[in-house]
């Protein structure tokens, strides 16, 4: 049947309130506080974006406010897995992207020890939220900027995009939260950020504080490796886990494998319950202009200890997923 001009109007029409109520129907819901923008799936929480700086915990000191970051993160029965502004490392804040040592010039801005020794000589910056939906899957795109603060004025080194989606679902009978994480970072001038050779610097993520004792959290490589042998190993995946309100739970790390430097080297810190996938321990490298540097994650969260099997047939999915 052809459409005149009248009824192919209503059925836009249609079409469209259908498309509205699925949304205002959407499993994941995401909402932009201040700040902050909040994710969760009928009321209970998943996890937090921090844009701007937020709150540093008490007897912190306010140098360490920074954003750009995730965090709470939740496990699918409401247990926190990252930690924030911890007193041994007031830096490090929940899962986050920064490079440690640099040569940019001639200048060596620190991306990850941000506040350390009571000043800011580098900073990563969140500089623009481009996009946030809800839906089966929620999430957002924004973009954050790398200063070197040794500079007068700033001096831009990396501009960033942070694409992530959020989700739960039930993969081969367990429940788990679900961020897929994609950075891509591009040099904001002519002048390439150089990496030397170092143990970490990269992907990092912060446990619950809970876990700060030594023997209070467990990690686990797809190479089978523990805490001690996992450090500086190379892995597909890393867990990171251990008991809250008297029962295991954890974040899993799944590394994709068009990732530089795939299977990604590790640094599993042995004094707090803090990982970092550190590809400069594999040697020099750089990123150079006009050659966008992509880096993706996906993050699994979720109750129970580690099954090795399991994470191993979710890394394989994922792996597949271009």
């Amino acid at each position: 049947m052809k459409l005149t001009p009248l009824r192919s109007h209503f059925c836009i029409l249609i079409l469209s309130v259908y498309s509205v109520g699925q949304s205002i129907a959407a499993d994941i819901t995401a909402e932009k506080s201040g700040s902050v923008l909040h994710f969760s799936i009928g009321g209970n929480a998943l996890c937090d974006y921090q844009m701007e700086p937020g709150d540093v915990p008490e007897g912190v000191n306010p140098t360490f406010k920074h954003g750009a970051h995730l965090h709470p993160v939740y496990s699918p029965s409401g247990k926190l897995v990252t930690g924030n502004h911890q007193p041994d490392h007031p830096w490090q804040r929940g899962v986050w992207i920064g490079w440690t040592k640099t040569e940019f010039g001639d200048s060596h801005p620190d991306f990850w020890n941000m506040g350390k020794d009571d000043k800011i000589a580098a900073e990563v910056r969140f500089e623009k939220l481009e996009k946030l939906w809800n839906g089966p899957v929620g999430g957002f795109v924004s973009r954050h900027v790398f200063l070197d603060h040794s500079h007068t004025p700033d001096e831009k080194v990396l501009n960033e995009t942070w694409q992530v989606a959020v989700s739960q679902k039930t993969l081969d009978g367990t429940l788990a939260n679900i961020i897929d994480l994609t950075s891509t970072q591009t040099c904001a001038g002519e002048k390439p950020l150089k990496l030397p050779k170092y143990h970490y610097g990269g992907l990092g993520v912060r446990g619950n504080p809970l876990w700060n004792a030594i023997d209070a959290v467990t990690m686990l490589t797809s190479e089978g490796h523990d805490r001690k042998a996992g450090d500086n190993s190379k892995a597909k995946w890393v867990h990171l886990g251990g008991m809250v309100d008297g029962m295991p739970t954890g974040i899993a790390v799944l590394i994709h494998p068009s990732n530089f430097r795939f299977p990604q080297p590790l640094r599993l810190n042995p004094k707090n319950p803090q990982l970092c996938v550190a590809p400069s321990q594999d040697g020099d490298w750089a990123i150079e202009p006009g050659k966008p540097y992509v880096s993706r994650y996906r993050l699994l969260i979720f109750d129970g200890k580690p099954d090795a099997k399991w994470i191993e047939a979710q890394w394989q999915s994922y792996s597949q997923n271009p």
